[in-house]
């Protein structure tokens, strides 16, 4: 092999190092600003992905017949015809299949579930396995059902679609709708099933977490991150992209995570129960966020000086103590996003890695809450103790 050989070999080896590229919509591409979908890598190199796609964590399947969604008895594999499976370019990547064909709803449901799984394992620092492993080694993925709902469960994971709008958009595009769905799969990888049933507060403890794991995901997306900085100008304290979870249509949002409920304000319907815990961690990444931005200069608002902040101050009088302004000096983003992107892995990393430390035939906020205090105190984040204690004791969950 000559020089050249040589040369184009090692480049060759070199680009698959860094995985296959997809493309991705961070938010239903009906919302403005997400119109056009981001390029992204996920870890699995070229050589390793198939068609459909598939490697050897899941593949891909587009049934030719109208399918009924997974219930038990009733579980993969799927047995039936299939249509035509999405296939990488010449170059072994998946960012060239035209928009709005079947193929490419399957490569954006597999690059979304291979996207959070990435984020996942880079924070707990290991492989995360699928709960219902052995009796099945791969996730069956079904992009798009005649059904107007998402579930995850043994051994799939199944999206329908939605017609709210009054068209027809694909639950497959919906980035929120798919990784709130693989953080209850992540979940139950690290921490285990419960065996019998556990205590009430566990099944919203995965409601809260699924959201967050989502909201965590969609902060990976430079899209979202210039967009939320930009039209906030740094001021994360005010409503927002970061409020929404798996929005629907334009007037409609879902699981709102800045807000001020307590324990005493909500019912133990799972889903309400969920957000006090949902609020809490939202609260420690702002807070996060805004120390970090005190710190490093480039905001006159430092958190800690107050009990409750935004019941404190008037969202006037927190505009005005923000110097981190992008109006003052566009040239500020990229700090302000260094920021947020370090907030983001900082609890992210605590959350992650508190799984392991929780059993789920016992756990309820209280221990959950206990156990991402142990994390912050072992990890880089062990300053940041304080803000968790105070936002989960304001929540009512201490």
């Amino acid at each position: 092999m000559d020089a050249s050989a040589r040369w184009q070999s090692g480049i060759g080896s070199a680009a698959s190092r860094l995985g296959t590229r997809f493309l991705v919509f961070p938010q239903p591409p009906f919302i403005q600003g997400y119109e056009r979908p981001e390029m992204i890598w996920v870890s699995t190199p070229p050589d390793a992905i198939g068609p459909g796609p598939a490697d050897g964590r899941m593949y891909v399947i587009d049934p030719l017949l109208e399918k009924q969604p997974y219930r038990f008895p009733y579980l993969p594999p799927y047995a039936g015809a299939l249509r035509p499976p999405a296939v990488a370019g010449p170059d072994g990547h998946f960012d060239n299949i035209p928009l709005g064909t079947p193929e490419f709803e399957a490569a954006h449901a597999y690059a979304c579930v291979r996207r959070v799984l990435d984020i996942c394992e880079s924070y707990v620092g290991r492989e995360i396995p699928w709960f219902f492993e052995p009796t099945y080694p791969r996730l069956e993925i079904v992009p798009r059902l005649n059904w107007d709902n998402a579930q995850s469960g043994y051994g799939f994971l199944e999206m329908g679609i939605d017609e709210a709008r009054g068209t027809t958009q694909p639950f497959a595009l919906n980035f929120d709708a798919v990784a709130h769905e693989i953080g209850h799969l992540v979940i139950f990888g690290v921490m285990g099933v419960p065996r019998f049933d556990p205590p009430h507060e566990y099944f919203a403890y995965h409601e809260a977490v699924a959201d967050f794991i989502a909201l965590i995901s969609l902060l990976h997306f430079d899209t979202a991150l210039d967009l939320l900085l930009r039209r906030t100008r740094g001021n994360l304290l005010i409503n927002n992209e970061l409020d929404r979870f798996g929005e629907l249509s334009d007037e409609k949002q879902v699981r709102r995570f800045s807000h001020s409920l307590r324990m005493s304000d909500v019912s133990t319907e799972v889903h309400d129960l969920s957000k006090p815990f949902a609020g809490a961690l939202f609260d420690i990444l702002i807070e996060i966020y805004q120390v970090l931005l005190f710190e490093r200069g480039l905001s006159d608002l430092d958190p800690r000086d107050f009990r409750d902040l935004r019941s404190e101050l008037s969202e006037e009088e927190i505009e005005d103590l923000l110097s981190a302004s992008l109006a003052a000096d566009g040239g500020r983003l990229f700090a302000l996003k260094s920021a947020l992107e370090e907030a983001r892995d900082l609890v992210g990393e605590i959350l992650v890695r508190s799984w392991e430390l929780l059993d789920p035939h016992t756990l309820d906020y209280r221990e959950a809450a206990e156990a991402m205090i142990v994390a912050a105190e072992s990890g880089r984040a062990s300053r940041f103790v304080d803000s968790l204690v105070d936002n989960f004791a304001w929540r009512e969950i201490f």
